[in-house]
Protein backbone atom coordinates (compact mmCIF):
# COMPACT_ATOMS: atom_id res chain seq x y z
CA UNK A 1 0.00 0.00 0.00
CA UNK A 2 0.98 3.46 -0.86
CA UNK A 3 2.12 5.17 2.73
CA UNK A 4 2.44 9.00 0.57
CA UNK A 5 -0.76 10.21 -0.69
CA UNK A 6 -1.85 13.42 -1.86
CA UNK A 7 -5.55 14.35 -1.29
CA UNK A 8 -8.15 17.35 -1.38
CA UNK A 9 -11.31 18.94 0.30
CA UNK A 10 -13.65 21.05 -2.34
CA UNK A 11 -15.85 24.02 -1.03
CA UNK A 12 -18.35 24.76 -3.06
CA UNK A 13 -21.40 27.46 -2.82
CA UNK A 14 -25.04 26.19 -3.53
CA UNK A 15 -26.34 27.81 -6.76
CA UNK A 16 -29.58 28.18 -8.46
CA UNK A 17 -30.02 25.30 -9.82
CA UNK A 18 -28.28 21.25 -10.47
CA UNK A 19 -26.40 22.29 -13.93
CA UNK A 20 -25.18 25.15 -12.06
CA UNK A 21 -24.34 23.36 -8.97
CA UNK A 22 -22.40 20.36 -10.96
CA UNK A 23 -20.33 22.82 -13.22
CA UNK A 24 -19.19 24.82 -10.26
CA UNK A 25 -17.66 20.79 -8.64
CA UNK A 26 -16.39 19.94 -12.11
CA UNK A 27 -14.38 22.22 -12.27
CA UNK A 28 -12.80 22.26 -8.70
CA UNK A 29 -12.38 18.50 -9.30
CA UNK A 30 -10.48 19.08 -12.93
CA UNK A 31 -8.45 21.42 -10.13
CA UNK A 32 -7.94 18.55 -7.61
CA UNK A 33 -6.68 16.46 -10.49
CA UNK A 34 -4.82 18.88 -11.79
CA UNK A 35 -3.20 19.37 -8.49
CA UNK A 36 -2.59 15.18 -8.57
CA UNK A 37 -5.28 14.44 -5.67
CA UNK A 38 -5.84 10.79 -5.60
CA UNK A 39 -8.56 11.29 -2.95
CA UNK A 40 -11.25 13.94 -3.07
CA UNK A 41 -13.90 14.72 -0.49
CA UNK A 42 -16.84 17.02 -1.75
CA UNK A 43 -19.44 18.81 0.25
CA UNK A 44 -22.63 17.80 1.92
CA UNK A 45 -25.88 17.96 0.13
CA UNK A 46 -23.26 19.97 -2.88
CA UNK A 47 -25.58 19.42 -5.38
CA UNK A 48 -29.50 19.62 -4.37
CA UNK A 49 -28.89 22.38 -1.31
CA UNK A 50 -32.26 24.09 -0.05
CA UNK A 51 -34.46 22.18 -2.30
CA UNK A 52 -37.67 20.66 -0.90
CA UNK A 53 -38.60 18.13 -3.28
CA UNK A 54 -36.08 15.33 -1.70
CA UNK A 55 -38.27 12.47 -2.05
CA UNK A 56 -38.78 12.99 -5.59
CA UNK A 57 -35.36 13.63 -6.42
CA UNK A 58 -34.49 10.53 -3.46
CA UNK A 59 -36.10 8.28 -5.72
CA UNK A 60 -33.84 9.26 -9.10
CA UNK A 61 -30.65 9.28 -7.48
CA UNK A 62 -31.81 5.88 -5.68
CA UNK A 63 -30.93 4.31 -9.56
CA UNK A 64 -27.69 4.01 -10.92
CA UNK A 65 -28.64 6.37 -13.98
CA UNK A 66 -29.30 9.59 -11.41
CA UNK A 67 -27.89 12.49 -12.81
CA UNK A 68 -25.83 12.92 -9.82
CA UNK A 69 -25.00 9.55 -8.86
CA UNK A 70 -23.73 9.55 -12.71
CA UNK A 71 -21.96 12.22 -12.80
CA UNK A 72 -19.77 11.35 -10.26
CA UNK A 73 -19.04 7.86 -11.62
CA UNK A 74 -18.31 10.11 -14.77
CA UNK A 75 -15.62 12.29 -13.23
CA UNK A 76 -14.20 9.83 -11.12
CA UNK A 77 -12.68 7.35 -14.08
CA UNK A 78 -12.36 10.16 -16.27
CA UNK A 79 -9.98 12.10 -13.32
CA UNK A 80 -8.65 8.80 -12.08
CA UNK A 81 -9.80 9.28 -8.59
CA UNK A 82 -10.93 8.11 -5.32
CA UNK A 83 -14.28 10.74 -5.06
CA UNK A 84 -16.48 10.80 -1.75
CA UNK A 85 -19.42 12.41 -2.97
CA UNK A 86 -20.67 14.36 -0.31
CA UNK A 87 -23.89 13.80 0.29
CA UNK A 88 -27.00 12.79 -1.99
CA UNK A 89 -30.65 12.24 -0.75
CA UNK A 90 -31.17 8.64 -1.50
CA UNK A 91 -34.86 6.40 -1.02
CA UNK A 92 -38.08 5.75 -2.51
CA UNK A 93 -41.49 6.95 -2.78
CA UNK A 94 -42.51 5.18 0.36
CA UNK A 95 -40.27 6.80 3.11
CA UNK A 96 -37.93 9.69 3.21
CA UNK A 97 -34.41 9.50 1.76
CA UNK A 98 -31.28 9.39 3.81
CA UNK A 99 -28.38 11.47 3.54
CA UNK A 100 -25.86 9.08 1.52
CA UNK A 101 -22.56 9.38 0.78
CA UNK A 102 -21.38 7.68 -1.50
CA UNK A 103 -17.87 6.40 -2.63
CA UNK A 104 -16.24 5.75 -6.23
CA UNK A 105 -13.39 4.65 -7.30
CA UNK A 106 -10.99 5.52 -10.05
CA UNK A 107 -12.87 3.29 -12.06
CA UNK A 108 -16.02 5.12 -11.50
CA UNK A 109 -17.37 1.94 -9.81
CA UNK A 110 -19.28 3.00 -6.79
CA UNK A 111 -17.82 0.79 -4.04
CA UNK A 112 -19.98 1.38 -0.88
CA UNK A 113 -22.11 3.95 0.86
CA UNK A 114 -23.00 5.87 4.09
CA UNK A 115 -25.99 6.68 5.59
CA UNK A 116 -25.99 9.74 8.04
CA UNK A 117 -26.59 8.51 11.34
CA UNK A 118 -26.87 12.02 13.03
CA UNK A 119 -29.90 14.78 11.85
CA UNK A 120 -29.36 18.05 12.59
CA UNK A 121 -32.58 19.75 14.52
CA UNK A 122 -31.48 22.65 16.41
CA UNK A 123 -31.84 26.21 17.13
CA UNK A 124 -28.73 28.09 17.06
CA UNK A 125 -28.20 31.72 17.04
CA UNK A 126 -25.78 34.49 17.13
CA UNK A 127 -26.16 38.27 18.46
CA UNK A 128 -28.02 38.98 15.54
CA UNK A 129 -30.37 36.06 14.69
CA UNK A 130 -31.98 32.65 15.48
CA UNK A 131 -32.08 30.00 13.04
CA UNK A 132 -34.27 26.73 13.56
CA UNK A 133 -33.41 23.42 11.41
CA UNK A 134 -35.02 20.39 11.54
CA UNK A 135 -33.15 17.58 9.17
CA UNK A 136 -35.39 15.07 10.26
CA UNK A 137 -38.42 16.73 8.48
CA UNK A 138 -36.55 16.15 5.85
CA UNK A 139 -34.28 12.86 5.95
CA UNK A 140 -34.27 9.13 7.73
CA UNK A 141 -31.48 8.22 10.33
CA UNK A 142 -28.92 6.10 8.88
CA UNK A 143 -28.54 2.75 11.01
CA UNK A 144 -24.53 1.68 10.08
CA UNK A 145 -21.20 2.99 10.65
CA UNK A 146 -19.14 2.35 7.86
CA UNK A 147 -15.49 1.75 6.64
CA UNK A 148 -13.42 0.87 3.38
CA UNK A 149 -10.71 -0.60 2.34
CA UNK A 150 -9.41 1.07 -0.68
CA UNK A 151 -5.58 1.25 -2.40
CA UNK A 152 -4.66 4.53 -0.22
CA UNK A 153 -5.72 3.14 2.74
CA UNK A 154 -8.36 2.57 4.93
CA UNK A 155 -11.59 5.00 5.01
CA UNK A 156 -14.11 5.87 7.88
CA UNK A 157 -17.14 7.74 6.70
CA UNK A 158 -19.07 10.51 8.42
CA UNK A 159 -21.09 13.29 7.64
CA UNK A 160 -21.31 16.71 9.39
CA UNK A 161 -23.55 16.44 12.58
CA UNK A 162 -21.57 13.65 13.41
CA UNK A 163 -18.85 16.12 13.76
CA UNK A 164 -20.74 16.17 17.86
CA UNK A 165 -20.67 12.53 18.61
CA UNK A 166 -17.39 11.87 19.55
CA UNK A 167 -18.19 7.87 20.15
CA UNK A 168 -18.94 7.57 16.72
CA UNK A 169 -15.35 8.18 15.77
CA UNK A 170 -13.85 6.09 18.47
CA UNK A 171 -15.38 3.02 16.75
CA UNK A 172 -14.37 3.91 13.35
CA UNK A 173 -10.90 4.20 14.97
CA UNK A 174 -11.76 0.65 16.77
CA UNK A 175 -12.59 -0.13 13.00
CA UNK A 176 -9.23 0.30 11.74
CA UNK A 177 -10.10 3.78 9.84
CA UNK A 178 -6.98 5.74 8.75
CA UNK A 179 -8.66 8.64 7.00
CA UNK A 180 -11.80 9.95 8.00
CA UNK A 181 -14.05 12.00 5.65
CA UNK A 182 -16.57 14.99 6.78
CA UNK A 183 -18.57 15.76 4.00
CA UNK A 184 -20.55 18.95 5.31
CA UNK A 185 -23.06 21.84 5.27
CA UNK A 186 -21.86 23.37 8.87
CA UNK A 187 -23.52 26.86 9.08
CA UNK A 188 -21.91 30.06 9.87
CA UNK A 189 -23.14 30.41 13.24
CA UNK A 190 -22.05 27.38 15.06
CA UNK A 191 -18.63 26.40 12.17
CA UNK A 192 -16.84 30.01 13.33
CA UNK A 193 -16.45 28.33 16.72
CA UNK A 194 -17.23 24.62 16.25
CA UNK A 195 -16.02 23.64 12.33
CA UNK A 196 -12.47 22.70 12.38
CA UNK A 197 -11.86 22.60 16.35
CA UNK A 198 -14.42 19.54 15.91
CA UNK A 199 -12.53 18.65 12.98
CA UNK A 200 -9.05 18.48 15.48
CA UNK A 201 -10.43 17.41 18.21
CA UNK A 202 -11.46 14.15 16.62
CA UNK A 203 -8.32 13.90 14.31
CA UNK A 204 -6.68 14.64 17.61
CA UNK A 205 -8.79 11.80 20.01
CA UNK A 206 -8.53 8.86 17.35
CA UNK A 207 -4.89 9.55 15.44
CA UNK A 208 -6.21 9.35 12.19
CA UNK A 209 -6.50 11.76 9.21
CA UNK A 210 -9.94 13.77 9.15
CA UNK A 211 -10.61 15.45 5.78
CA UNK A 212 -13.41 18.22 6.45
CA UNK A 213 -15.38 19.24 3.16
CA UNK A 214 -18.27 22.38 4.04
CA UNK A 215 -19.99 24.58 1.72
CA UNK A 216 -19.63 27.97 1.41
CA UNK A 217 -22.07 30.88 2.18
CA UNK A 218 -21.32 32.92 5.04
CA UNK A 219 -23.22 36.13 4.54
CA UNK A 220 -26.68 34.43 3.53
CA UNK A 221 -28.91 36.09 5.76
CA UNK A 222 -31.19 33.14 5.74
CA UNK A 223 -29.25 30.23 6.68
CA UNK A 224 -25.32 31.35 5.74
CA UNK A 225 -22.46 28.41 5.51
CA UNK A 226 -19.71 28.83 7.20
CA UNK A 227 -16.92 27.14 4.60
CA UNK A 228 -13.34 26.27 6.25
CA UNK A 229 -12.67 23.25 4.77
CA UNK A 230 -9.80 21.51 6.04
CA UNK A 231 -7.32 18.29 6.04
CA UNK A 232 -6.20 17.29 9.66
CA UNK A 233 -3.24 15.49 10.73
CA UNK A 234 -3.28 12.77 13.35
CA UNK A 235 -1.53 15.08 15.57
CA UNK A 236 -4.09 18.04 15.30
CA UNK A 237 -2.11 19.74 13.01
CA UNK A 238 -3.93 21.71 10.32
CA UNK A 239 -2.18 20.80 7.06
CA UNK A 240 -4.33 22.13 4.63
CA UNK A 241 -6.66 24.94 4.73
CA UNK A 242 -9.37 27.30 2.42
CA UNK A 243 -11.45 30.27 4.26
CA UNK A 244 -14.71 31.61 2.45
CA UNK A 245 -13.76 31.31 -1.24
CA UNK A 246 -14.79 28.30 -3.50
CA UNK A 247 -11.98 26.03 -4.66
CA UNK A 248 -9.92 23.69 -2.99
CA UNK A 249 -7.36 22.59 -0.12
CA UNK A 250 -4.67 19.71 -0.80
CA UNK A 251 -2.59 17.94 1.32
CA UNK A 252 0.31 15.23 1.25
CA UNK A 253 -0.16 12.88 3.72
CA UNK A 254 2.06 9.47 5.08
CA UNK A 255 0.38 6.85 6.85
CA UNK A 256 4.18 5.95 8.56
CA UNK A 257 3.14 9.15 10.30
CA UNK A 258 -0.10 7.89 12.15
CA UNK A 259 1.66 4.78 13.08
CA UNK A 260 4.16 6.36 14.05
CA UNK A 261 1.77 8.97 16.54
CA UNK A 262 -0.20 5.24 17.63
CA UNK A 263 2.97 4.02 18.35
CA UNK A 264 4.15 6.35 20.42
CA UNK A 265 1.29 7.26 22.24
CA UNK A 266 -0.86 4.16 22.22
CA UNK A 267 -3.87 5.46 23.48
CA UNK A 268 -6.30 2.92 22.32
CA UNK A 269 -4.35 0.61 25.14
CA UNK A 270 -4.33 3.55 27.75
CA UNK A 271 -8.35 3.40 27.46
CA UNK A 272 -9.69 2.41 31.23
CA UNK A 273 -13.38 3.05 30.19
CA UNK A 274 -15.71 2.51 31.02
CA UNK A 275 -16.64 3.22 34.94
CA UNK A 276 -19.92 2.80 36.62
CA UNK A 277 -21.35 5.93 37.80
Amino acid sequence: MNKNIKVAVLQSRPLKDLEANLHQIHALLIEAARQQAQLVVLPENFAYYGREDLQTIGCQEAKDSGPVRQFLSEQAQRLKLWVVGGTLPVGSQHAKPVARSLVFDPSGYCVDHYDKVHLFDADVQSDTTEQTYLESDYYSHGNRLKTIDTDLGKLGLSVCYDLRFAALYNQLRSAGAQIVTVPAAFTAITGRDHWQLLLRARAIENQFFVMGANLVDRDNRSKGLWGGSAIIDPWGTVIGQIDDEIGIATADINLNMMNDIRKRMPVEHHARMPFTV
